[in-house]
Order: structure tokens, then C-alpha cells, then sequence
């Protein structure tokens, strides 16, 4: 057999091996352009196109602008809470650091609407915060100023503690793996603590950080639950009143394409910047964790156990003394409903 009849029969090997996996990425594709394919269809009638006319004139321009302000808090909270949680847990070594890198995760397993149920339980006039606030210093409702939970920061905030481990995550990584060299170098150049970081070391995690924040942004985007119970008027909402309350698919699938050109502008910004940035490879001699002791051990200690507090423990106690306080502490349904989780949890997984 000569050397090129061997390279043919390597060829027809390879291609055979990999028809099958070839095949299961073309369906897989056509399953995922298959909704998309037909809201262009509702989309593309004429009556469809007399109610895009008319949500331009009333709903749209609300659905597109608070989307966007929604987003926006959302990525600057994942951003505020992810980074220095990220840091803080890379670049140093303190009592309780392996507990909290894990417990800094937990925030992800408390559904963005479970936590903004919890919240609006505690600090609604009706909660208990407000109740022993007005018991305390003899007030009435309006005779002082609190916080207006159910509202747009309100929810831009609670999504914000739900989605921050997506950056958290990601930043923690490429802080972890930062070089220790060129840190040095940058020292030795007489270069401050400060700029050290803000030169050598954040240009190495952005990429990472706006990677996490997009993923945030986009489920803020995806999210029904916290803004249909804060009434708040975002793309889902919007799609959601329009075909269950209102009966109108067209309306519904105009403003799913909208929410849909949304999230692939916010692809495309990601990718584009990232493009701009050189990623960085694994450290030859990455920076090991500075070791704390005292009064920075501590500082540090609370700084990372805050996020967990606000995003996981708090609202779990909420919730669990309201399910202890119902009559009907326990529903049977519960394992069911348990049941029926876990099996969609693992076919999403498979």
C-alpha cells in the first residue's frame, strides 16, 4: 500500500468518526434555531407588522429603556460585589478563606425571585424591619422614609446578589493565575502598590470579569420571575402580558426578537472588546496569596462573608421561619417537587 492510498484511508476513518458527532451538532442547531425561526414567522405577517407600528408608539420604547437600566445596575452590582470577592479570596490567605471561596458560590443555588420574595417579606411596610421600626419610635406609615423595595434599583440590586458568583467565579481564576514576575517588575520600576493593580494585574482578569458580567447581564434579560413580581415593564414581562393576558402572538413574538437583537448586541460587545485584549496564559510562577494576620485578617474575613449573608444565608432564614410558621409546615408535595428538579436539572446537565 503506497503512502498516499494510506493517507486516503486515514481521511475516510476520521470523517466517519466524526460524522456522527457532525450530525449531532446540526440538530442540535436546528433545535436551537427552530423557536427563533418561528417567531420570524409570526413575525412576518401583516398584521404582525401593524403591531410592531403600534408597540413603537406606546409599550417598546418603556420595554427597551428599563431593560437596559436593568441591566446596567445588574452588571454594576456582579461587578462591585464579584471583583473585590474575587481578589480578596486570589490574593490572600486568612482564617475561614476555604469555607467563604465555596460559600461566595452558594448565592447562585438561591433563585433571583426566591431572594426577592425573601427580601420584600423583611423589609416591606407590612415586614417585620418596618413593623419593629414603627413599634420602636411610635411612627406611622409615611411619617418616615424607608427604602421602596418593590421597584427598579430594588430589583437591580436582589438580581445583582443572585448573579455576582458569575463574575465572582471568573475573576477569581485569572486573579489566582496572575504573574508574579511581571508584578515585580512593575514594582522594582518604582511603580505603587496601586498602579501595580490597576496597570499589571486588572488588564489580565477584564476579560474574564466581562465575560461574567455579559452571562449576568443576559439572565437579567431572561428573568421573569423578580420583575413580574416587582412589576417591573423589561422585554419577559412585556412578552409574557402580551401573549397570556392579551392574546396577541404577534405582539409577543416582535418583542421576543427585540429582547432576542438585545442579548446578540451584548454578545457582540463582549466579544469585540475581548478581541481587543490579549489573553493571559497560565503563569509560569503565579503570584502566591499574601498571608493575614490580625485586624486585615478580619477586615478581610467580613468584606467576603457579606455577600454571602445578603445573597444566601439571610434570605434562607427568612424563608425558614416562614415555612416553620405556616400551619402547613411540611407540604407532601414537596418531594415531588424535589424529584421533578433534580430530573430536569440532570437532562439539562446530559
Amino acid at each position: 500500500m503506497s503512502l498516499s492510498q494510506l493517507r486516503v484511508g486515514l481521511g475516510r476513518v476520521v470523517s466517519a468518526r466524526q460524522s456522527p458527532f457532525t450530525l449531532l451538532a446540526v440538530l442540535v442547531a436546528a433545535l436551537v434555531s427552530a423557536p427563533i425561526v418561528a417567531l420570524m414567522a409570526i413575525a412576518a405577517t401583516p398584521a404582525a407588522i401593524d403591531s410592531l407600528a403600534h408597540l413603537a408608539d406606546t409599550v417598546l420604547p418603556r420595554y427597551a429603556l428599563t431593560s437596559a437600566l436593568l441591566a446596567l445596575q445588574v452588571g454594576f452590582w456582579v461587578i462591585a460585589i464579584g471583583v473585590p470577592s474575587g481578589w480578596m479570596i486570589a490574593a490572600y490567605e486568612f482564617p475561614g478563606k476555604r469555607v467563604l471561596s465555596i460559600g461566595l458560590i452558594l448565592p447562585l443555588a438561591m433563585p433571583a425571585f426566591v431572594l426577592a420574595y425573601a427580601y420584600t417579606d423583611l423589609l416591606d411596610v407590612s415586614g417585620p424591619l418596618q413593623s419593629w421600626l414603627r413599634a420602636r419610635f411610635d411612627l406611622r406609615v409615611g411619617e418616615y422614609w424607608f427604602p421602596q423595595v418593590r421597584s427598579l434599583p430594588g430589583a437591580g440590586l436582589f438580581l445583582g446578589l443572585a448573579l455576582y458568583p458569575y463574575v465572582y467565579v471568573l475573576a477569581r481564576n485569572a486573579f489566582a493565575e496572575r504573574s508574579e514576575s511581571l508584578s515585580e517588575a512593575a514594582r522594582s520600576l518604582g511603580l505603587p502598590a496601586p498602579l501595580v493593580w490597576l496597570r499589571v494585574v486588572w488588564p489580565v482578569a477584564r476579560p474574564a470579569v466581562v465575560a461574567g458580567a455579559t452571562l449576568a447581564m443576559m439572565e437579567t434579560l431572561a428573568d421573569f420571575g423578580t420583575v413580574s413580581f416587582f412589576a417591573v415593564d423589561t422585554f419577559s414581562f412585556g412578552i409574557y402580558r402580551a401573549w397570556q393576558s392579551f392574546g396577541d402572538r404577534a405582539a409577543a413574538a416582535w418583542l421576543a426578537l427585540a429582547l432576542l437583537a438585545t442579548v446578540l448586541m451584548l454578545i457582540w460587545l463582549e466579544r469585540r472588546q475581548r478581541g481587543r485584549m490579549a489573553f493571559h496564559a497560565r503563569a509560569l510562577r503565579p503570584a502566591p496569596p499574601q498571608r493575614l494576620r490580625g485586624a486585615a485578617a478580619l477586615l478581610v474575613f467580613v468584606l467576603c462573608t457579606i455577600p454571602v449573608l445578603a445573597g444566601f444565608v439571610l434570605p434562607s432564614l427568612v424563608l425558614l421561619n416562614s415555612a416553620s410558621s405556616s400551619p402547613r409546615a411540611f407540604d407532601p408535595r414537596l418531594l415531588g417537587w424535589v424529584w421533578n428538579t433534580a430530573l430536569l436539572s440532570a437532562a439539562a446537565v446530559a
